[in-house]
């Protein structure tokens, strides 16, 4: 069974008896195209990890091993043989950390089993281009939902002049997400503009929770009037009795 990765590539979990007749196998494999062996350990960041090529049945590049990672990323064993099969980097913009090991898909296993797990999970599609639709279309839908959570969230060491209890008074909102998204925007009002006094933050609170954007399920009528005095408890207590 073969894990489908990212750049149409696919990774083959190796059994003991495929590890048995290791030569051999990498040998048949790539007489149809190039196969690279990679091997990593690793354990509370410390480690090694070897990479080969092979490519109409021989070797052609390595066996490289290495247990030192300060180097170049793209000099490390793996990295330089998935560069080899022809994986291209990430953008521009990507992290550093984003290299060919990661471009590729290998980080989203841990050994052999997790491997296999993928494995069986992608034999439903039909070929790799609904398994890659499929894929995309989860990758989307967690970006969206942690864009959605980022927009709740937050900033610490940002002050504001308003608390959850007084934003629920201020715009008759039940307890939920919209409460941290109105809090966020203060903070980005704070950023933006500069410190906002009380009655700076309720008028852009109201002209916020008045946007189409929010929900509506969750907004109710803003009573911008004062309330009525409520009779103390004890009050009501002592004219029943």
């Amino acid at each position: 069974m073969v894990a489908p990765l990212r750049q149409r590539k696919g990774l083959l979990p190796l059994s003991t008896a495929l590890i048995g007749d290791l030569p051999r196998m990498l040998c048949d494999l790539s007489l149809s195209g190039p196969v690279v062996h990679v091997h990593a350990d690793f354990w509370g960041g410390e480690g090694d990890q070897t990479a080969a090529l092979w490519r109409a049945g021989v070797l052609q590049w390595g066996p490289v091993h290495t247990s030192e990672f300060s180097g170049p990323r793209e000099d490390w064993p793996i990295n330089a043989a998935l560069a080899r099969l022809g994986v291209t980097p990430a953008g521009p913009d990507a992290p550093d950390y984003r290299d060919l090991f990661m471009e590729v898909g290998l980080g989203q296993g841990r050994d052999e089993e997790d491997w296999r797990r993928a494995a069986l999970q992608a034999r439903d599609a039909a070929d790799y281009d609904e398994w890659h639709a499929s894929e995309q279309a989860k990758r989307e839908a967690e970006e969206r939902a942690a864009a959605e959570r980022a927009v709740s969230e937050r900033l610490p060491g940002i002050p504001v002049p308003l608390n959850g209890k007084e934003i629920i008074a201020l715009l008759g909102l039940p307890q939920s997400r919209t409460i941290g998204a109105a809090i966020r925007h203060l903070q980005q009002l704070h950023i933006d503009c500069g410190p906002q006094s009380r009655q700076e933050a309720e008028a852009a609170l109201r002209a916020w929770a008045a946007e189409p954007g929010l929900p509506p399920a969750t907004v109710r009528r803003v009573d911008t009037t004062s309330p009525r005095p409520r009779r103390p408890a004890s009050a009501d207590r002592h004219r029943g009795q």
